[in-house]
């Protein structure tokens, strides 16, 4: 497993190279809730791209968390948008989700659905809206494959002379109890950057959820986890 990791880790440094940004951050989770996250990982490293076509467009991100002796996982989500003609702001959305752990993967999941898009005529303020058929696989004990739905907002804003960036994105989707009773799951991840050059940035993504984080030591299900990052665009 060790092995898996570190080849997982080198593969993505390489495509690194070609992605549209790289973000490392620092988060105070386990600072904040040290009985709740006390295993929380300190250290994300993030690879992010967009990259449009004449079709449409590909996104994704893969999150790999990092602790002092392990890598601890990767995640990852990859999208793919095409658009319904060349003006169109609705696109058909197809989406997967996954990654591994040091304990073994998490769980997948599959999504399709319409998305809506829009943006200014720079393109320096986007934002889009996608409800989604999501369809979870069982991936590892104590798992089941289950039908659900996921709502998602993302948006990407800049002012001050484009000196500032305020981006994020915003889900809501059916999850499941360990007894199989249905719950709203809410996650949210909205990010500000101060741009000290078009590549360089520094900033803070706070991850605020509900019935997300799997807490094994009372019933608290709302978190709030700030971190404070480094952002390099390509």
């Amino acid at each position: 497993m060790k092995r898996l990791f570190l080849s997982t880790l080198i593969a993505f440094c390489a495509t690194a190279m070609h992605a549209q940004n790289i973000q490392m951050h620092y988060d105070f989770g386990r600072n904040i809730y040290s009985n709740e996250e006390d295993g929380r990982q300190k250290v994300t490293l993030t690879l992010e791209q967009f990259k449009a076509d004449n079709w449409g467009s590909w996104f994704y991100f893969v999150d790999i968390d990092l602790s002092r002796h392990f890598t601890e996982g990767a995640y990852t989500e990859i999208a793919r948008e095409f658009r319904l003609d060349g003006k169109s702001p609705f696109a058909a959305h197809l989406e997967y989700n996954g990654g591994l752990n040091r304990h073994g993967s998490f769980q997948q999941a599959a999504l399709i659905g319409p998305a809506y898009n829009g943006h200014n005529s720079d393109f320096s303020n986007t934002y889009a809206i996608q409800l989604m058929y999501k369809r979870f696989f069982k991936s590892y004990d104590n798992t089941r494959a289950y039908n659900s739905a996921q709502l998602t907002g993302v948006w990407s804003l800049s002012f001050a002379n484009k000196a500032v960036t305020f981006s994020g994105f915003m889900d809501f989707w059916r999850g499941e109890k360990a007894n199989h009773h249905g719950q709203l799951v809410f996650l949210t991840e909205p990010q500000l950057w101060y741009n000290f050059t078009p590549h360089f940035s520094v900033g803070t993504e706070w991850e605020i959820s509900n019935n997300f984080i799997f807490n094994t030591y009372n019933d608290k299900s709302f978190f709030v986890n700030p971190t404070i990052g480094m952002k390099w665009k390509m």
